[in-house]
């Protein structure tokens, strides 16, 4: 039995105008936490900030169960998401929602099981 299940999705090349838009990545947390049945802690915080290669929305959205955090990269179009939760959720649902609302041509995905003492690597 595990503690938690983390997420690490790294996707590349979204649609620019998709992760430069804070209604959309607004939209998409809510999506998220409704598609895996998760409970919202809060409502999600997206901000806009950093410099030069690294400027882009940040998203953090607190769940009962955790948190979901993502960073979106505007000059490389680039997103990366972690989800973090005790409550097992479906990674492909994560996929499905990332698909929808940013488009990524690429993704890498590490799925693990996180127990102090060792991490399990799921998919």
């Amino acid at each position: 039995m595990s503690w938690g299940y983390h997420l690490m999705l790294d996707c590349s090349k979204c649609l620019a105008s998709s992760i430069r838009c804070s209604s959309n990545i607004n939209t998409f947390a809510k999506s998220l936490v409704k598609k895996i049945d998760m409970v919202p802690y809060g409502e999600p915080q997206v901000v806009h900030f950093g410099s030069g290669d690294k400027s882009g929305y940040t998203l953090v959205q607190l769940i009962e169960t955790s948190n979901i955090t993502a960073h979106f990269c505007e000059e490389t179009n680039d997103m990366y998401l972690d989800v973090f939760s005790c409550k097992p959720f479906n990674p492909e649902d994560v996929e499905a929602v990332v698909n929808w609302h940013f488009g990524p041509a690429h993704k890498n995905r590490m799925f693990v099981a996180r127990q102090a003492g060792q991490i399990i690597l799921l998919k």
